[in-house]
């Protein structure tokens, strides 16, 4: 799946990284826990998740992922997105809570990654 499908997917709102919205996922993870990311994603993911800060986009990083999209409306503050943009990471908002942002791109496809 492409980002800038999953951005119409989930209805949102980019806030940096439009040039890369042609770029693939190939699975989705959902988590404010980013010591689960750390221990369980290991393909290129788009992480949905409502926790802000800086810690979210250096898990991203470690992890190689394209995308986090923030659920419930969430935005991030300025020193979070200048951080994403110098690590070329799409940052989106969604209005949409975590279960049903999940779930929406399940319904189109995108799929979590194996536990192995």
């Amino acid at each position: 799946m492409k980002v800038y499908e999953i951005r119409d997917i989930l209805d949102a709102e980019v806030i940096c990284g439009e040039e890369f919205m042609d770029r693939d996922v190939f699975t989705a993870c959902g988590s404010d826990m980013m010591s689960d990311v750390l221990a369980y994603v290991k393909e290129q993911a788009v992480l949905l998740s409502g926790l802000i800060n800086p810690q979210v986009v250096r898990t991203a990083e470690m992890m190689d992922m394209q995308c986090i999209v923030f659920v419930r409306g969430k935005h991030p503050d300025e020193s979070i997105i200048k951080l994403a943009e110098s690590r070329d990471i799409v940052l989106m908002s969604t209005k949409h809570a975590m279960f049903a942002s999940c779930g929406m791109l399940y319904e189109k496809g995108l799929r979590g990654g194996s536990l192995k």
